[in-house]
Parts: structure tokens; sequence; C-alpha cells
């Protein structure tokens, strides 16, 4: 009887000892919970507020890029809330060397398990910076190049404004008061086609650079009917040219700069004409006008010292 007593207290001693220890290793245990699901949900909650900073800078720099930025405080906080609901938007700053455009978001984060640490909540923050320019270089989806004549016919030499659709003759002048053209003999041989990039109806072309002319009234073999149709009433950035030189197919045309051009129709010749032609007979021509635009595709650089002709394009810097 006496073993049994001894032994039953020896039993009672080391539940009282496992009591202590699990007591001891809660707060670890909780604090290693804290981090795998505490702090789980900070990164869920930051990469959300990213999601939200990056539209609400993109958003902002839009209006800014094209003249009016608007109440960018209410732009931030729209594009924020539509990613997390409980974000706030901080004063988007605007710098102007480089033009660019930054929005933080931020909210608070209540714990789940953290608060056993003396830790009930973390402020989540996020911050994305857009900067903006006219374009310096990249792909046009169409091999086609306006003179700057024209666009300084169209727009008075400013911004482009209104929707007055010009049609614009690649084969002779434009019947403008005093541009000659795309073509107009500018290039002998030339109706406005530049060469195009391998095996696509694309061409890629620098500003200051020569690029060299696909002679021909013809549409360059690369392209087919579906690549003008597609982009039918659609807006295309386009390099405009000021200096032209040599002939035949050393022919070249000097890129000043990127204006957007809104197509609304062409007739270049056989089964590219839309209906109505803006021209008839063996003329060749498209018609449109010159817009406001801004790209967001990265198929085009830029530079705030490029020429400002109504397109701009945007990127994500941070």
């Amino acid at each position: 009887m006496q073993r049994l007593t001894a032994r039953l207290r020896r039993v009672d001693g080391e539940r009282g000892a496992t009591a202590v220890l699990f007591a001891l290793l809660l707060v670890p245990v909780l604090g290693f919970t804290a981090v795998a699901v505490d702090i789980g949900a900070l990164y869920a909650e930051r990469a959300r507020l990213q999601v939200g900073a990056d539209a609400a800078a993109i958003a902002v720099a839009q209006d800014c890029s094209r003249g009016n930025c608007g109440d960018m405080q209410a732009t931030a906080q729209a594009l924020i809330s539509a990613n997390d609901s409980q974000g706030t938007a901080g004063a988007p700053v605007l710098s102007s060397d480089p033009l660019s455009v930054t929005v933080t978001g931020g909210t608070p984060m209540e714990h789940w398990f953290a608060p056993v640490l003396g830790i009930d909540s973390t402020r989540v923050s996020a911050t994305a910076t857009v900067g903006w320019g006219s374009p310096v270089r990249g792909t046009a989806v169409l091999p086609l190049t306006f003179s700057w004549c024209e666009f300084e016919e169209q727009t008075g030499g400013a911004l482009p404004s209104g929707e007055t659709v010009h049609t614009i003759y690649f084969a002779k002048t434009s019947q403008t008061t005093s541009c000659p053209g795309p073509s107009g003999n500018v290039v002998p041989g030339g109706f406005a086609y530049l060469d195009t990039d391998p095996g696509t109806c694309d061409t890629t072309t620098e500003m200051d650079g020569r690029w060299y002319s696909k002679t021909g009234n013809s549409v360059p073999s690369d392209c087919s009917t579906g690549d003008f149709s597609a982009w039918l009433d659609r807006t295309v950035l386009l390099p405009l040219f000021d200096d032209a030189g040599s002939t035949g197919n050393n022919a070249w045309y000097r890129v000043y700069g990127y204006a957007a051009f809104r197509l609304t129709g062409y007739h270049l010749g056989g089964q590219y004409s839309t209906s109505p032609k803006p021209c008839g007979g063996n003329d060749r021509c498209v018609a449109g006008y010159f817009t406001r635009f801004v790209e967001l595709s990265d198929a085009w650089d830029y530079d705030p010292t490029a020429p400002e002709l109504g397109s701009s394009v945007l990127r994500l810097i941070r």
C-alpha cells in the first residue's frame, strides 16, 4: 500500500510538471503561429494594396499626361478602394524631373495571434510611381509615316483637339494650303511606307534616326488586309518625318517625333480599301485625325524631352 501511494504521488507530480511545461511552451507556440498566420496575412494585404497603388498611380498619370490631373486624391482613392476596401490613399506626389506621380496606399491590419506577443495591429503600406513622356522609339503597328507638315497643318502647330476627319494623300498633294503631303515627290518613288520589321507589318523606328522607304505605291508584302482592318476606328502611334533624302531603295525619312492618329478609312489599292473609300481612282490615301492618346504597352520608350505631339507613354517605375 505504501508503495502504491508513493507511485500515485509521483504520477501527480509529473502531471503538474507537464501542465507547467505546457503553459511555458504555449507562448512560443502561439508566437510561431503568429509568424505563420499573421505575417502571411500581412503579405496578402500588402499585395492587395500594391495592386491598388499601381492602378491608382497609372490612373493619375493618365490624367496628368493628357494635360489635366483633375482631382488626384479622389482618383487615387477610387482605385485603392477598388482593390482593397479598407485601404486609404495618401496625397499623390507629382515630380517634374522626371515627370512622374507617386501614390501610397495604407491600411491598419489587426492580428489574430500576435496580441499574445503584445502586437495588436500593424500598418501596411504600398507605394507605386509611374513616369510618362513623349514617345522616342518604338514599334508602330502600321508601316506608315506622315510629314510633320501634315500634323502642323491639321493642328495649327498646337496639340491635337477635335475630331475633324482629314484625308491624307500618298501619291500627290494632300490638298492642304501649304503641305506637300507624305509623298509629294519628297522621296521619289516613296508613298509613305517604311520598310517593315522581318516577317511582320510592324516597323520599329527611333527619333532623330533615318529610316528607309518601302518604294512603290503597293502595301508592303509582309502586310495583309487584316493588318489594316484590325486598326480601323482605332488609334495608332505613327512616326512623323521632318526631312527626307535620296531616291529609290536608298530613300530615307528622318523621324521627328511620334503622333497618335485615329484611322477612320483608307484606300491603298486592291483589297486594301474601306467603304466608302476616302479617295478614288489611282489615288492612295488614309483618312482620320490626330488625337491625344496614352500608350501603356512596352512596345514604346519615352523621353520627357521628346516633342510633345499629343501622345504619351506611361511606365511603372516602381
